[in-house]
């Protein structure tokens, strides 16, 4: 199947870097915005284009295959990991930056068999920027291979990390009080760059050293899980334990120690699975 996967891989970056042509058109002309599930949780006309044009395109290269994506699931699609072929889709992760105007968005596709990520594909537009990885094949930017920074001490880390859409007052709380205790460590300082996906391929480049947030999707770092971990990274959960795709809740880090010394400072809070559980064990924080 290895040849087949590959077939798939080729015809995704080529689908990613159509996408992102219109992304760019896009963005330079008014957006029609529209509210998901709180008022900074935003869609747009584009949002919904690209993921129908990149779905239909691949439905009709590969009919049996299944489908994860944002805008989908937001219209009550299922999104059930099985071990069927599965495209994981974002397909412009960033909207807010989108809408605004700030230049990282990023177009997301992974694909997975076994529940296992095969490769993935994150293409950061308007940087023209498409960053690649094939399980057991390395991570590369533009054809370039990719190496995390490596760092092992968390002192001299910068660290990814987003507020994200939740604007509860306790949930906001957790939010800037994990931060004050990476702060304290002291680590060199926190970065945000409002792409989950770009966020952590900003790991595998060694730009940054680790990235953490808590409520992002499975779509959203799928692919960027990949990258990272081919790229020398660690990807864990927040609590240290292993990864979890659908789990909502993610570290990826240069380095075990960089990744295991971030979880022990940052608490947890309970958010639903993107399998419709709930993200939450017995030591966790409950609000």
């Amino acid at each position: 199947m290895s040849d087949l996967w590959q077939d798939c891989m080729d015809f995704a970056i080529l689908i990613a870097r159509k996408a992102g042509e219109v992304i760019c058109e896009a963005f330079e002309n008014n957006k029609s915005v529209m509210l998901k599930s709180s008022p900074a949780d935003l869609v747009t006309e584009t949002d919904r284009k690209v993921e129908e044009m990149i779905i239909s395109s691949i439905e009709k290269k590969f009919p049996d295959h299944r489908f994860i994506a944002e805008e989908s699931v937001t219209a009550g699609a299922p999104q059930m990991l099985t071990d069927g072929p599965t495209w994981l889709i974002d397909p412009l992760d960033g909207t807010t930056n989108f809408v605004h105007g700030f230049p990282l968005v990023a177009v997301s596709i992974a694909f997975a068999v076994n529940k296992e990520i095969e490769f993935g594909i994150v293409y950061s537009c308007l940087e023209n920027k498409m960053y690649t990885a094939r399980k057991g094949k390395g991570a590369f930017c533009n054809g370039k291979q990719l190496r995390t920074s490596g760092q092992e001490e968390t002192m001299k880390s910068i660290v990814i990390t987003e507020v994200g859409t939740e604007r509860e007052a306790e949930i906001l709380k957790i939010l800037f009080s994990n931060m004050e205790r990476l702060l304290n460590i002291p680590i060199h300082g926190i970065r945000a760059a409002g792409s989950a996906a770009i966020d952590m391929c900003l790991v595998a480049t060694g730009g940054a050293d680790a990235y953490y947030h808590i409520g992002m999707h499975c779509w959203d770092i799928a692919a960027a899980s990949l990258i990272v971990t081919e790229a020398g990274g660690v990807v864990m959960d927040t609590n240290g334990g292993p990864f979890d795709l659908m789990s909502r809740r993610v570290i990826a880090a240069s380095s075990t120690a960089v990744g295991e010394r971030i979880a022990e400072e940052i608490q947890v809070f309970p958010c639903e699975r993107d399998d419709g559980s709930i993200s939450l064990t017995a030591n966790e924080l409950l609000i």
